[in-house]
């Protein structure tokens, strides 16, 4: 068998999986498999996106209805909740989570995605998706603008035209401004990818808020 042209195909594929096993799975897992899972707090206080602050500005009465105070903490709930919506809401079924090296997706979306980013705990479930009917989300953070999404939760298709996306009106309360939902979701996407020197107000760049570090064990 082995001496066929089949059999020599199936000792190669073989061999081309088990090497690729090693190069995607086993060594990153060697690589980083010291490295601490962040929790929501320790996430936050690497910093607040001024997204975040921007909502706060823009729904003045909404945001300290549901959030209270731009803080830490407030950022950390608001990430929890948005991350939870985005899962449950199966957005991970059109918007990938990995920017692959190939196809020069770079080109489309940001930088290649390596494996230290997804080492917390706003990546699990894995959401890296294998269908790409919207664009990928990793490098999502400042791309638009709070307006540009509130816009398209409400009606996809009047800033995308060719949106094939539903409408998301139970991210919005009956005055028709986004609800804690809404926001925390808005929060989450335009965190995607904030942790790069690409965005804006990366190192310290970004809004000046003083805010206490979050208390021990809160989430």
């Amino acid at each position: 068998m082995f001496e066929s042209k089949s059999g020599i195909f199936f000792v190669a594929g073989l061999g081309f999986f088990g090497l690729s096993f090693l190069v995607m799975a086993v060594l990153p897992w060697t690589i980083y498999a010291g490295e601490k899972e962040l929790d929501l707090n320790e996430l936050a206080v690497r910093g607040i996106t001024h997204e975040f602050v921007d909502l706060a500005e823009r729904y003045p009465e909404q945001f300290k209805k549901h959030f209270g105070e731009v803080s830490y903490e407030s950022f950390s709930e608001a990430l929890r909740i948005g991350h939870r919506a985005y899962v449950a809401e199966a957005c991970w079924h059109c918007h990938s989570q990995f920017v692959r090296p190939v196809s020069n997706e770079d080109l489309r979306w940001g930088p290649v995605s390596h494996a230290l980013e997804y080492q917390n705990v706003l990546q699990r479930p894995v959401l890296f998706g294998t269908r790409r009917v919207g664009p990928d989300l990793i490098r999502e953070a400042a791309r638009r603008s709070n307006d540009w999404h509130v816009a398209h939760f409400w009606k996809p298709t009047s800033v995308a035209p060719a949106s094939v996306m539903p409408s998301y009106r139970w991210f919005f309360d009956a005055e028709g401004y986004p609800n804690k939902k809404g926001m925390a979701i808005i929060t989450y996407i335009q965190w995607l990818g904030s942790w790069l020197e690409e965005y804006p107000y990366f190192h310290g760049e970004g809004p000046d808020v003083a805010a206490p570090a979050p208390k021990e064990g809160a989430s």
